[in-house]
């Protein structure tokens, strides 16, 4: 299995290499040249384990990995860390099976392929018999940045650096970030909001100077958002798994149509799930839920891309984007693998601020639905999903529950959908608090007791006592400063 970026640049790579540079020369990013043929029928995987299933699901794309590499990947990436056996459970409330994905370390889904990445990366670095320190450079909308820390932390032979945007991020999510421990971790703020950081990130990638100046001190680029092809493949597994848990409920049978829901802003996640319906998994439509940072939704509705609009800070902030990077990906496999079109998009999306793509694109386009939540009405979905089915969930699965209830009413389908759970409520709990009738508190721990409290669900061990850790990262920094806070901290 070979990967090429998305732009056209001329390189194929084998998966290691791919991990290791995280984005092409090009600024495109690396894809694979085909997707594979799910490599089991779902009927034989129906009892297998989770690491079971990572490893015959992850080893189908990268394919370069020994079958003794990929199973020390996958059993020290899924083990005690998930306070749930199952990894990712599957529960069933209100119209719809929840697929948990926060029972990892940080509380989020970005757990589930960063407690892997680090392990692929360090592995290729040493199949590609690459000598230089790893410099991990990663733009968050909140939960990927700490994610990323923490399965990077004192990893040898790496170095991470973290960038999100100030007062962009909830109370909870920035305190794991900035009490992060490790010698090797490094987190800013940004003035300006996350695709600022995104884009400076970027940039930052593909200076050749700032490049050059850190090989000279044996350091080269990689990314752990999902950007990076070792992110997204990891992503794949669990959709897989969802339908797995299905069957073994009884929920369905084996060969029935599952709708899937997930809540997005830069894509990636959707994109697993797609990848997913073109391994064979029986997969009908595919929900694109936003919140009032609807660029996604009025791109599946149009096939026009547009992000010149106002931005929104909301209560689901991980979806406060306007730029879906990996959405770049799906265009280029609907397209059937054509760069220059590609080029020439990404090219008017930097100039114009906007896109609209061919009729080709557009037809592929039908698989996917785009709806979207504003602040009110996902407050008022957490309130009624704790209220009717004593459920409790987070801002952003509750943009995806909603948009999948108007998903139903607007088209009657009864297909049974499993929802992306992608955040323990407990990082949100402010805004699930106020959901849920429960009293004002002073700040965003003060909620985490007060919900725990009043709803005895469990506050996930990363969670507890956070207010009481120490402060370890205080840097805030202007976009255009990321360039030389980077090479400050690593060319000297």
């Amino acid at each position: 299995m070979l990967f090429r970026s998305t732009r056209g640049d001329s390189d194929e790579l084998r998966a290691a290499q791919a991990i290791i540079r995280g984005i092409a020369p090009d600024r495109g990013l690396y894809v694979p040249e085909e997707i594979p043929e799910m490599p089991f029928s779902l009927k034989d995987m129906e009892e297998a384990s989770y690491q079971e299933l990572a490893k015959k699901v992850i080893g189908a794309f990268f394919t370069d990995y020994t079958e003794e590499k990929l199973d020390s990947c996958v059993t020290g990436a899924y083990d005690e860390k998930f306070d749930t056996e199952e990894i990712a459970p599957l529960v069933k409330a209100g119209d719809a099976w929840f697929l948990e994905l926060y029972h990892g370390k940080t509380a989020a889904f970005k757990d589930m392929a960063l407690s892997i990445l680090p392990r692929l990366l360090t592995a290729a670095v040493k199949k590609e018999h690459d000598d230089d320190k790893i410099c991990i450079l990663t733009a968050t909308s909140g939960d990927t940045g700490k994610a990323a820390l923490e399965g990077f932390a004192d990893v040898p032979g790496t170095e991470i650096t973290v960038f999100y945007p100030d007062s962009g991020v909830s109370e909870v999510q920035e305190r794991q970030m900035v009490t992060q421990t490790g010698a090797n971790t490094h987190v800013f703020a940004i003035r300006g909001n996350f695709d600022d950081a995104q884009t400076g990130v970027k940039n930052t990638f593909q200076d050749e100077a700032v490049a050059a100046e850190l090989k000279k001190h044996g350091i080269r680029f990689s990314s752990a958002n999902s950007i990076n092809i070792g992110r997204l493949v990891p992503q794949v597994v669990y959709y897989i798994w969802a339908y797995l848990q299905m069957v073994r409920q009884g929920a369905i049978k084996n060969g029935d149509k599952i709708n899937i829901v997930v809540p997005t802003g830069n894509f990636g996640n959707i994109l697993a799930a797609y990848y997913a319906k073109q391994m064979g998994l029986p997969v009908s439509m595919l929900v694109c839920a936003s919140n009032k940072n609807k660029v996604l939704t009025d791109f599946f509705r149009t096939g026009v891309y547009d992000m010149d609009r106002e931005f929104y800070l909301t209560n689901s902030p991980s979806m406060d984007i306007l730029i879906s990077s990996n959405l770049e990906r799906l265009l280029w496999h609907l397209s059937g693998g054509d760069s220059e079109d590609i080029k020439t998009l990404m090219a008017d999306l930097d100039g114009a601020r906007r896109y609209e793509v061919s009729d080709r694109i557009k037809a592929g386009l039908g698989q996917f639905y785009g709806g979207f939540a504003d602040v009110e009405a996902t407050n008022k979905t957490i309130g009624d999903m704790y209220r009717e089915n004593g459920y409790l969930i987070d801002t952003h699965t509750a943009v995806g529950y909603k948009v999948y209830e108007d998903y139903r009413k607007e088209t009657g389908d009864e297909t049974p959908a499993v929802i992306a759970s992608t955040a323990s409520p407990y990082k949100f709990a402010a805004s699930v608090a106020r959901s849920i009738g429960l009293d004002e508190q002073p700040d965003g721990f003060a909620y985490i007791r007060e919900v725990a409290e009043k709803t005895g669900v469990k506050v996930p061990e990363g969670l507890r006592d956070l207010d009481k850790k120490e402060i370890r990262h205080t840097g805030v920094i202007d976009t255009d400063e990321i360039k030389t806070t980077v090479l400050e901290l690593f060319a000297k």
